[in-house]
């Protein structure tokens, strides 16, 4: 009886932990499913919150780009004005620039007009008033010859020689001073050729020292050459550079006679050209150690018919065709100096 009675706990003990496991299994099972299924409604929400986020980026997004639209079609708007505005300004400032140089151009011509009317009208003058003098030293001439007084006939006619000597002097001086005129004025149509630089140097050189020697066979200069002997042919128009070269030269020698006037023996007069090569530039430097020109006077040189020299020995022009002559073979004059000392012209020619 007592075995009867443990058997049938024993069946019920295991009923009961059968049903519990079972409870356990669903519990644990529903547990389970809970947490799934909070996990995955935190999961969509999650994603709908993040779609909302995207969405209201998209929106700002969308907003940020109209406004930059915006601002960039005003940006535009005001650069248009900007660009017009300086458009117009720079036409104003074209005007402006244009009428400047027109006012220049013709200050320039009269200053020309005026240096021109200058120069003529002196040796027409001399020419006009020698020429009134000659007619009444004819009359005089016809009145003695009347009387047959022959000694004051020849006085008479030797004053009228010495005056038409001066009309003569006077006459080739205005000649002069036109020659320089078309001769500045006149487009040089030479052909460029290949030029030994240094010999046509040496040349002008000693024809402008003759020159000076056949009008005073007391001058004497000493004639220094320091030519580079590596510098090869320069492409230019001979008989115009020769013509520049001539016009220093001269320069140069008038500046060392005139001070070996002033200082006689103590002083030796000095002229040197030089010629180098300077990166793609061939230098011909034409030195004198004379008077020197003043600072004052050192800006006006290459103006048209401006001279230091005194009536009748300068036309003024020699410079300043020197300077147009090497500006149309694309190179440059240029020239220092102190005055009292020394004097150095450069020229720099394309190699």
């Amino acid at each position: 009886m007592q075995l009867l009675e443990n058997m049938q706990l024993l069946e019920i003990s295991l009923e009961y932990r059968v049903i519990f496991g079972i409870s356990g299994m669903v519990l644990l099972f529903t547990s389970f499913l809970i947490v799934f299924v909070v996990s995955q409604r935190k999961k969509l929400q999650y994603h709908k919150d993040l779609l909302a986020l995207h969405e209201e980026q998209q929106q700002i997004l969308t907003q940020q780009n109209i406004l930059l639209e915006e601002r960039v079609e005003e940006r535009t708007t005001e650069l248009v004005f900007q660009k017009n505005e300086l458009q117009k300004s720079l036409h104003e400032l074209n005007l402006a620039q244009s009428q400047l140089i027109q006012k220049e151009k013709m200050a320039s011509l009269g200053e020309l007009t005026a240096g021109i009317a200058h120069e003529i009208q002196n040796p027409l003058n001399f020419v006009n008033n020698f020429s009134e003098v000659t007619i009444e030293l004819v009359d005089e001439l016809c009145s003695e010859l009347k009387d047959v007084d022959i000694e004051e006939a020849m006085l008479i006619a030797d004053s009228i020689k010495q005056t038409l000597e001066k009309i003569n002097q006077h006459g080739k001086r205005a000649d002069n001073i036109v020659k320089g005129m078309l001769e500045h004025s006149r487009v040089d149509t030479g052909q460029k050729e290949p030029t030994d630089i240094n010999k046509l140097a040496a040349e002008s050189l000693r024809l402008s020292y003759n020159t000076f020697r056949a009008k005073d066979n007391t001058f004497a200069a000493s004639c220094e050459t320091f030519f580079d002997d590596s510098i090869d042919h320069v492409a230019v128009v001979p008989q115009a550079v020769k013509r520049v070269f001539i016009n220093l030269f001269n320069n140069a020698f008038y500046s060392v006679r005139e001070k070996k006037k002033r200082l006689g023996e103590s002083y030796g007069p000095v002229v040197s050209v030089t010629t180098k090569k300077s990166g793609d530039n061939i230098l011909i430097i034409v030195s004198d150690n004379g008077t020197g020109i003043s600072p004052q006077i050192l800006q006006k040189i290459f103006q048209p018919f401006f001279t230091t020299k005194p009536t009748g020995e300068g036309t003024g022009l020699g410079l300043s065709l020197s300077y147009d002559v090497i500006k149309a073979h694309e190179g440059e004059l240029n020239v220092e100096s102190v005055e009292g000392e020394h004097t150095s012209f450069s020229i720099a020619l394309p190699d």
